[in-house]
C-alpha cells in the first residue's frame, strides 16, 4: 500500500533551528535545536504513516512488520532478513558532530556477538555494537556543507604541520615526516588519542596559538586552520582537536556527494544535507563528544589508508530526471529528481518501476503519487511517500512550478 509518511525529529544539540522547521512549513526558529528528520524503519524512530484513510496511525516499522515479503520484497528479505535495511535523513548541522568511524560487516558481526558474550546490555552507555550490521552512509549537500572525511596524504600533513611552527609539535612531526604512510599515521593518531590531559592542556592550546598565527599571515591551509580554531573553542582538551589536523577538509556545494564506507574517520561540520546509511547503530567515536571513546576498538576498526576527496565522491549516472548517486553499498541507492510542474524547463512527471521498498522524500515543492487508475496521494516537502515491493508501477507527478524529490531504494540484486 502507498503511504504518506511524516518524518521524526531527532532534537540533538547540534542541530539547527531553522532547517527542518522551515522544509516542514513551520515556524521558526523551532523551540529546540533540530538535528535530523528520519524517513524510515528504524526502532528508535520510525516515520508515522499519515495516509492514506486506514493507515494512519501506523508507523513503518509495523506496516513492515505486518508483511515483510509484500512491503520488501523477496530479493531483500533474503539478503537482510524482515527489515528495511537503510535509514533516510535529513540532517542539518549547525554545529560539528563527533568524530567517527563505523565497522565493515565482519567487524560488525564478531563485535556484536563479543558484547553479547559479554552481558553488556544493548542500552549501555559502554557497548560500541548494538547491532549486528555495519553502516555505509552517503550524504549529499542541501546547502554548502562542510566535514572532515579520510585521512590526507602524509606528506601534506607534515608541510601543515611544519607551517604552524609550534615546537611542542616537534616529536610528532617527526614520527609523521619519519614515516609518512599509513603506518605513520597509526602510530601519531595513536598517540595522540591517547595522551595524558596534562599534556593536552598545553599542547592543544599551543597548537590553536599556531593556527591563529597561521591564519592571519593567510595562504593554503586556510579551511583546515579556521576549523581547528572552532574545535579547538568548542573542546578545549579534546584529541580530537589535534586528530582534526591528519583529516581531508571538505567542502561541498548543494548536489554533491560524500560516500563513507567503513574505517573512514570522519565528522560532519556544519551544513544541510540528505543522508542514507545502512540501517545500524553501530558508532565508534575518536573525540569531539562527551560521549564513551573505546581506543582499542576505534584503532581496530580504522582504515589509515591516505585516501583523495576524490574517492570519496560518488559518480553521478543521469537518467532523465533522476541523477543517481552510485556507491558500492549493497544496502541502498540514492537518487535526486527535479521536476517542473509548468513542463517548460524540464520533464512535469517521472515513472518508478523498479522492485523493492522505495522512499521518496519531497524537499522542495509538492507531488502527487499515481498508482494505476487510482486515486493520487498528495506529498508536500517535509514528507515521503512510502512504496512496497507489492505496490503497482506508479507515476510522481509535480503539482508546484518546482519540485525535488530524494528516491531511496534497495539494489536489486539476485538472491543467495
Amino acid at each position: 500500500m502507498i503511504r504518506t509518511l511524516e518524518g521524526i525529529v531527532r532534537p540533538y544539540a547540534w542541530g539547527s533551528r531553522t532547517a527542518i522547521a522551515s522544509l516542514r512549513g513551520l515556524p521558526v526558529p523551532s523551540p529546540h535545536p533540530e538535528a535530523e528528520l528520519w524517513f524510515g524503519a528504524h526502532p528508535a524512530g520510525p516515520a508515522a504513516c499519515v495516509a492514506p484513510i486506514g493507515a494512519a496511525g501506523v508507523d513503518l516499522l509495523h506496516a513492515i512488520d505486518a508483511d515483510p515479503v509484500g512491503a520488501l520484497g523477496i530479493s531483500t528479505v533474503a539478503s537482510f532478513g524482515e527489515r528495511l535495511p537503510f535509514l533516510l535523513k535529513i540532517l542539518a548541522a549547525d554545529e560539528p558532530l563527533s568524530l567517527q568511524a563505523h565497522p565493515s560487516p565482519e567487524q560488525a558481526r564478531d563485535g556484536f556477538e563479543r558484547e553479547n558474550r559479554a552481558g553488556l546490555p544493548i542500552d549501555s552507555p559502554v557497548r560500541n555494537y548494538r547491532d549486528p550490521w555495519h553502516k555505509p552512509e552517503l550524504i549529499v549537500a542541501l546547502t554548502e556543507f562542510d566535514a572532515l572525511a579520510g585521512f590526507r596524504e602524509p606528506t601534506e600533513t607534515v608541510d601543515l604541520l611544519r607551517a604552524l611552527q609550534v615546537p611542542d609539535l616537534d616529536p610528532y612531526l617527526g614520527m609523521l615526516a619519519g614515516q609518512p604512510d599509513s603506518e605513520g599515521l597509526r602510530a601519531l593518531f595513536t598517540t595522540w588519542l591517547t595522551l595524558p590531559e596534562a599534556i593536552l592542556a598545553s599542547l592543544v592550546p599551543a597548537v590553536l596559538a599556531g593556527a591563529v598565527d597561521l591564519l592571519a599571515a593567510g595562504g593554503r591551509w586556510g579551511p583546515e586552520l579556521q576549523t581547528v580554531c572552532e574545535l579547538g573553542e568548542a573542546y578545549p582538551l579534546d584529541p580530537g582537536v589535534l586528530a582534526s589536523l591528519l583529516l581531508n577538509r571538505v567542502r561541498l556545494q548543494p548536489g554533491e556527494g560524500l560516500y563513507l564506507p567503513a574505517g573512514n574517520l570522519h565528522a560532519y561540520l556544519r551544513g544541510s544535507g540528505v543522508e542514507i546509511m545502512a540501517n545500524s547503530d553501530n558508532v565508534l567515536r575518536g573525540g569531539l563528544t562527551p560521549k564513551h571513546i573505546d581506543v582499542g576498538e576505534l584503532l581496530r576498526v580504522l582504515d589509515f589508508t591516505p585516501v583523495p576527496t576524490t574517492e570519496l565522491t560518488p559518480a553521478i549516472r543521469t537518467v532523465g530526471a533522476e541523477r543517481i548517486y552510485l556507491t558500492a553499498a549493497p544496502e541502498f541507492r540514492l537518487s535526486r529528481v527535479e521536476l517542473d510542474g509548468t513542463g517548460l524547463r524540464h520533464a512535469s512527471s517521472i515513472s518508478f518501476d523498479m522492485p523493492g521498498p522505495q522512499i521518496l522524500a519531497v524537499l522542495n515543492g509538492s507531488v502527487e503519487i499515481r498508482a494505476g487508475v487510482g486515486e493520487p496521494m498528495a506529498i508536500r516537502a517535509g514528507q515521503a511517500g512510502w512504496l512496497g515491493d507489492d505496490d503497482p508501477d506508479v507515476v510522481v507527478r509535480a503539482t508546484s512550478s518546482r519540485a525535488v524529490l530524494f528516491r531511496a531504494l534497495v539494489p536489486q540484486r539476485p538472491a543467495t
